[in-house]
């Protein structure tokens, strides 16, 4: 039976990916984790390229089989604190990982982000040319490159923007953590960046999308975007959740210019995913399939007895 690997599988996108497979059914599905391991998962430190490839030769890991790399580094502020922690995960495990693949034929799915660009002429297609801003994605785009130029290897780059979705607490994305802001009646005041737009998407609908991609059965190309459509800042999502719960949210300040911190954050790094709708063409198959932000969240929260 094929093989699908998620690392990264007890995060908020690998844990999604790997519901997704479990219930699509037709393949094995094997998840890894390191720092929030489960019984249901295999314990494994990425950086220990050592037991990285005595895993996949244990597992038989090969032609016809996905290794869907979720684990990484994704807080910008976080990996300027710690650059060699960022550059081992960001770039020598999917390097790794490369390499793994040009010896046994696996296929890698390689979550990428959106600040591999600049910000400064939206919307990017897959092949623009990338300009990051800040560390953080800087070592998301040479990860990119690291597997991309790896000679054999069968590497495919998925970029996605800023994340949201079930998570088992609001601070594991940066628009969950919004919810705490907005319930915060304590008189705190918050400033709020209302500069940057994110296209903040559902990571169900990324694990839906990688389920249809795997059934799609086609030749991938090398560089794919998937991307919700709904323009938001993050002073606007606050307010969608305000909405949602009826709370007040004049302790939150719109802030109108770029936030002057240490780490810069791009204008607007909006993907194009004309290309990525084309994969699917005459497939009978849907492809982007996202939910709309507000939508969703109200559902959510309704369920979660939050309202």
């Amino acid at each position: 039976m094929p093989q699908i690997v998620i690392t990264g599988a007890s995060g908020v996108l690998g844990s999604a990916v790997y519901n997704a497979f479990q219930s699509y059914g037709k393949e094995s599905v094997i998840g890894l984790a390191h720092s929030r391991p489960a019984s249901h998962l295999i314990q494994l430190d990425l950086l220990d390229g050592d037991r990285v490839e005595d895993l996949v030769n244990r597992l038989s890991i090969g032609d016809g089989d996905w290794i869907i790399h979720c684990a990484a580094e994704r807080r910008p502020d976080i990996a300027e604190k710690d650059t060699q922690r960022c550059l081992n995960l960001n770039v020598s495990v999917p390097a790794n990982l490369a390499r793994l693949s040009a010896l046994r034929r696996f296929t890698i799915i390689h979550i990428s982000t959106d600040y591999v660009f600049d910000g400064t002429s939206p919307p990017y297609s897959p092949n623009d040319e990338t300009n990051p801003l800040q560390f953080y994605g800087r070592t998301k785009r040479d990860g990119e490159r690291a597997g991309l130029r790896t000679a054999g290897s069968k590497f495919i780059v998925i970029r996605v923007p800023i994340l949201y979705g079930p998570t088992p607490s609001n601070a594991d994305t940066a628009v969950n953590i919004l919810l705490d802001v907005v319930q915060d009646q304590s008189g705190k005041k918050y400033t709020m960046d209302h500069f940057a737009i994110r296209y903040p998407t559902n990571v169900l609908d990324i694990a839906g999308f990688l389920v249809r991609l795997r059934d799609l059965g086609r030749p991938l190309p090398s560089i794919i975007h998937y991307s919700a459509g709904e323009p938001f800042t993050k002073y606007e999502m606050c307010l969608v959740f305000a909405r949602i719960l009826g709370f007040p949210h004049e302790h939150i300040l719109p802030q109108v210019k770029p936030p002057q911190d240490e780490t810069p954050r791009p204008f607007n790094t909006q993907l194009n995913v004309v290309e990525t709708e084309q994969l699917f063409d005459g497939s009978g198959l849907e492809s982007l399939g996202w939910n709309g932000f507000e939508e969703w969240w109200a559902k959510h929260l309704r369920a979660r007895e939050v309202l």
